[in-house]
């Protein structure tokens, strides 16, 4: 398996060599990332550093953080590129320098916080974006990127390719909807900001994003297979595992928020996933215990569904359509074999 040195390294130099990148847009520039020790935000950060070197960009990189420790285990010690603002977005602290750039990633991404502390998640979600957005019009920046997520399509049961332009059906009444009901929100937030005051705010709406850097306790169900696989105790599902949705790899989301950011036009919208891993959680578990595993795991099913699967979303299919932002040039580059084993590595 590979080391986690060589994994790490490697895909911090790949997001730093994307030839669909324009890197020359970035430079002498000043970008501040939200969420800055979450898997996205700092593999952002990492990769920036890296490619700051690489081409002397000459960058200003400021990393909106709740814990300054584990900012700096995350990403090491401040210095003349990268600054730490400590806070959080919904208590956005002030920041007077000037600003180009804005990538808001700042989100719970738990099923089980969703459920248990909604209210927060919603607060979280629309204070701290509309607090992202007034401080992208007061500093006039060039753009200014939403991290959305591909749960916003709610609960399609086709397979039919999913575009930008499909709308949802999502209970309202539903507790665990508050997660997506609240990611739809600030997407509208972030057009109508784009329309009213001509701040250029665009969204990535992401499939699940993995890979190096996701903690060995991490929750989700990747994570949970990882473990499994590792540890070669069977995999359990917690439900019936019928749902199909596409994965992205965490250096492809970085290159997918950079293309965005720079190429992407304001008030729109694009889907980042990778077609080539739309699978179902079924199938997920049946190629980790084969592939991964070597066979030496077996997947089980739940007996009972129904106590179990409160603190997920309904049953749904998400293929998304990703035509739009590879009409900008950006292509993914890994399957869902190699994210496995990439992830495990530095797990390990």
């Amino acid at each position: 398996m590979e080391t986690k040195k060589y994994v790490l390294e490697e895909d911090f130099e790949a997001v730093s060599q994307a030839d669909f990148i324009d890197w020359d847009k970035l430079k002498g520039k000043t970008i501040l990332v939200t969420g800055g020790t979450g898997l996205i935000g700092s593999t952002l950060i990492k990769a920036l550093l890296v490619a700051n070197d690489r081409k002397e960009l000459k960058l200003q990189i400021f990393a909106l953080v709740r814990s300054l420790e584990k900012a700096e285990r995350l990403l090491g010690k401040e210095n003349d590129v990268l600054h730490f603002v400590q806070g959080t977005v919904e208590n956005l602290p002030a920041i007077s320098t000037s600003m180009d750039y804005i990538i808001h990633g700042a989100s719970p991404t738990a099923s089980l916080f969703f459920v248990q502390y909604p209210v927060e998640t919603i607060q979280i979600a629309v204070k701290g974006t509309e607090n992202l957005l007034c401080l992208a019009r007061e500093k006039n920046v060039k753009a200014i990127v939403y991290l959305s997520s591909m749960e916003v399509y709610g609960a399609p049961q086709a397979d039919t390719l999913i575009p930008e332009s499909q709308g949802c059906t999502l209970d309202s009444m539903v507790v665990r909807s508050c997660y997506p009901i609240a990611k739809r929100l600030c997407e509208n937030l972030c057009a109508s900001y784009a329309q009213e005051y001509n701040v250029p705010a665009k969204v990535v709406r992401l499939a699940q994003t993995f890979g190096p850097g996701v903690l060995r306790d991490d929750k989700r169900v990747f994570a949970e297979f990882a473990r499994d696989a590792m540890d070669g105790k069977d995999i359990i599902l917690q439900t019936a595992g019928t749902s199909k949705r596409e994965y992205l790899y965490t250096a492809d989301a970085a290159t997918a928020i950079l293309t965005v950011l720079l190429d992407g036009l304001g008030g729109e919208a694009y889907n980042a996933g990778n077609p080539e891993t739309y699978c179902s959680i079924t199938e997920m578990a049946q190629m980790v215990a084969g592939q991964i595993a070597e066979h030496k795991i077996q997947v089980q099913f739940p007996r009972n569904e129904v106590e179990t699967n409160f603190k997920f979303p309904p049953s749904h299919h998400l293929h998304l359509d990703v035509s739009k932002l590879e009409e900008l040039g950006w292509k993914p580059t890994r399957n869902l074999k190699e994210m496995y084993l990439r992830m495990m590595a530095e797990m390990e």
